[in-house]
């Protein structure tokens, strides 16, 4: 899921969700996905770095919307939803929530030095070309985001940010690799 309007045009209808339940209630039986099965969909393990952890827990407190520790299946389907068919606002407030690590409503440069430093590990894994200089993209950000200069973009300040420069867009782009998986859990049957 980068940041674009939707990578494909499927969508989410009562059979496909009749289908996503089976699949879901016979790999969650306790009929919720807990954080371990989570990171291993991402395929986050004791091999992974810090970064990669700490992304993937990102991500599963962001679809834990009652914040029980679990994601249930009705928050399960949002996530697919959000992914397979969201709004680029939708996933930019999306994005935000899951850099927004303390819940505070703005990001610090620590928050975005972080997202940046977590992003880039990935990419560099897809290309060992990707330069690693967090510092210098955490600063160029905030001078193109932080338009009332209080050290920390707010969410608004965030969207209009990605929305308006390609370049920003692109380095706060959250790829979820597990899109596919999604897509290949939604297309079997039992």
């Amino acid at each position: 899921m980068g940041q674009s309007q939707s990578d494909t045009d499927t969508e989410v209808d009562l059979e496909n969700i009749q289908e996503l339940y089976r699949k879901f209630a016979s790999e969650c039986p306790s009929g919720n996905l807990h954080l371990h099965e989570f990171k291993k969909i991402f395929g986050v393990n004791s091999e992974s770095s810090e970064e990669e952890t700490a992304y993937a827990e990102n991500i599963f407190r962001s679809f834990d919307v009652n914040k029980d520790g679990k994601i249930d299946f009705m928050e399960y389907v949002a996530a697919v939803h959000l992914v397979l068919r969201g709004k680029l606002v939708d996933k930019l407030k999306w994005s935000f929530k899951v850099f927004d690590s303390d819940g505070n409503g703005c990001l610090d440069r620590r928050e975005v030095r972080l997202i940046v430093k977590i992003i880039y590990k990935l990419k560099k894994h897809n290309n060992p070309f990707v330069s690693e200089n967090t510092q210098d993209i955490c600063d160029r950000i905030f001078a193109l985001v932080d338009k009332n200069k209080d050290g920390q973009i707010s969410l608004e300040e965030f969207i209009e940010g990605a929305e308006k420069d390609p370049w920003v867009m692109e380095q706060l782009k959250l790829d979820i690799r597990p899109c596919s998986w999604f897509l290949e859990h939604k297309k079997k049957t039992p």
